[in-house]
């Protein structure tokens, strides 16, 4: 099974040397780059929130298998679809999706269901794809899109995604892919977000979906950050380091209608 890229040439460039050129500007060269276990991500046009989703995967290493969680935009397909085996194609290529990681998902992750309805055209997962090609062509992947859920659900996935690649035994990057409060002031947007990343930072997965929800904060990968982090500390995280915090308003020049933008490492 081929999965076209379907953003290509809106979220980001459509041709493999401008996407390739743009990348090379928006990923910083880092001398020493670090071995994380997660991290949070924006997936907004690259014109927006690119330069900070180039700054964190630019400071970690990319191991040879990624899996990417990402939010239902749509609502179509599974509450929590994992993509069958085949490949994605972007401009820069196709890349592969792990079998035996898919498979090992499917065996020890509660609710998950093979899928692609679901991916087909949700932007979320697949404008992570080329930062990971440009830093490591011969990647592969497994893609995880997840509808909303309680904190039940997320501790459920997150331990079996751990369970999964620990059984898997290689080095598993987890990549949640979220943009943070959606169309508020500068301002309030960055008072809530800090709130949010509060509790990303402090490892705390339910006081995310509980601060999201009582303060009315639209993180679209509320539950895919929840999940990234059940999973990672299960495989030994202790540690999480904020690289970078943005908004559209400092490319639109607009401050009273932005979107949050942030990016997370943990180890």
């Amino acid at each position: 099974m081929q999965r076209q890229a379907a953003v290509a040439g809106q979220f980001y460039p459509g041709t493999r040397e401008q996407l390739r050129t743009a990348l090379s500007e928006l990923v910083p060269s880092v001398p020493e780059k670090r071995l994380a276990l997660g991290i949070v991500a924006p997936h907004a046009g690259y014109v927006y929130s690119g330069a900070i989703a180039g700054t964190v995967y630019g400071r970690i290493v990319i191991p040879p298998t990624v899996l990417i969680i990402g939010p239902n935009h749509h609502g179509a397909g599974a509450a929590a679809a994992l993509y069958p085996e085949g490949e994605w194609l972007t401009p820069l290529g196709p890349i592969t999706i792990n079998p035996r990681l898919t498979a090992l998902l499917q065996q020890y992750v509660p609710f998950v269901e093979l899928d692609s309805s679901a991916h087909r055209f949700e932007h979320s997962l697949e404008v992570q794809i080329p930062f990971i090609q440009y830093l490591r062509s011969d990647a592969t992947i497994a893609a995880l899109c997840l509808g909303h859920g309680d904190f039940d659900a997320v501790q459920e996935i997150g331990k079996g995604i751990a369970a999964a690649i620990r059984s898997y035994g290689g080095e598993v990057l987890i990549v949640a892919s979220s943009d943070m409060t959606h169309y508020e002031s500068a301002d309030s947007a960055r008072r809530k977000d800090e709130q949010a990343l509060a509790r990303i930072l402090a490892f705390d997965p339910e006081g995310l979906l509980k601060i999201c929800r009582s303060e009315r904060i639209t993180m679209c990968g509320v539950v895919p950050a929840a999940v990234m982090l059940v999973a990672s500390r299960e495989l030994g995280a202790a540690q999480a380091e904020l690289t970078a915090y943005g908004n559209s308003g400092g490319i639109t020049g607009d401050n009273s209608q932005v979107v949050g933008y942030a990016a997370v490492s943990v180890w």
